[in-house]
């Protein structure tokens, strides 16, 4: 890879709310919840919590909750990019959620190799609602705060918007995010995620799928090219510093997921394919294997 440590220090910060859902993969919603509806709706959510709350909302059910949950990735890159350094991570995250739109969060993420290990911490609140007569538009709006483990301060805040459509069997779905990161600098970010749904077994309290999804990050990415240039008559190699607001990767992950009266699991492969852009060398593909697990703590009894 030709970008300089800042530049993959910029993607993660450009990244945000996408390295605790798309990157992390898969999230799923488990229960402890008797009423019968309320099992089949969360027995039927999966991949995302704006999907979560859509389901709520369009079956007029009260909630209020909080899920916490752990990921882990057997590798680690940065905009589908491998960064030369071998090493898994951990995000783990703790959600509340209420029916009246309102949710909010605390994340982190921990690096294997990476000093400091525990690389941020971030804070999130917004605002979830549908739209149309049959509730299959969503929206989402959210503000997040980043609290580096090294000082970091060139982007220490998010302001976030979502926009999702799927058909009334939630069997396809799309959502359109766009994110911009600022305080010392600033920078944006567009990410487009498309799924399909394959129900292997469901009933009340169990549930067994696959949802294949399609991705793509487009980001604005600061990069560092080594090039030649004449100086008093000799050559001399420097580096060129420049932002590139392109597609940095296309990505396609294949969740696997299990869901009980309590708990959910997820199983995932996730391939990148990052796109190259300006001078940078062509790119490989890279891929991981991840694991996740959930658990729901209702707060409505």
């Amino acid at each position: 890879m030709t970008g300089s440590y800042q530049g993959i220090k910029i993607t993660i910060k450009v990244s945000g709310l996408l390295l605790f859902t798309m990157a992390t993969s898969f999230c799923s919603y488990g229960q402890e919840i008797n009423d019968d509806l309320i099992d089949t709706l969360l027995d039927d959510l999966y991949f995302n919590e704006q999907q979560f709350l859509d389901e709520f909302i369009e079956n007029d059910a009260s909630y209020n909750f909080i899920y916490a949950t752990v990921s882990y990735n057997s590798s680690t890159y940065f905009s589908g990019r491998d960064t030369g350094t071998d090493q898994f991570n951990i995000t783990p995250q703790i959600s509340y959620y209420h029916s009246s739109g309102f949710n909010a969060s605390i994340s982190g993420i921990y690096y294997q190799e990476f000093l400091p290990t525990w690389d941020f911490t971030s804070l999130s609140l917004g605002y979830f609602n549908t739209l149309g007569k049959y509730k299959n538009w969503s929206y989402n709006l959210g503000y997040t705060k980043y609290f580096y483990a090294d000082g970091y301060d060139t982007f220490t805040n998010s302001l976030d918007v979502s926009v999702g459509l799927r058909n009334k069997k939630r069997t396809i779905g799309t959502t359109v995010a766009a994110s911009y990161i600022f305080g010392a600098d600033t920078s944006y970010q567009i990410v487009s995620s498309n799924f399909i749904n394959f129900t292997i077994k469901r009933s009340s309290n169990f549930g067994m799928r696959i949802r294949p999804s399609l991705n793509f990050i487009i980001a604005k990415q600061s990069l560092a090219i080594e090039k030649m240039m004449l100086v008093a008559n000799e050559r001399v190699r420097t580096t060129v510093n420049f932002n590139v607001f392109n597609l940095l990767n296309t990505q396609v992950s294949i969740p696997f997921s299990i869901t009980t009266k309590s708990w959910d699991f997820e199983f995932g492969y996730t391939l990148n394919f990052p796109n190259a852009v300006f001078k940078e060398e062509p790119m490989k593909m890279t891929s991981f294997f991840s694991f996740s697990i959930g658990y729901l703590f209702n707060l409505s009894r």
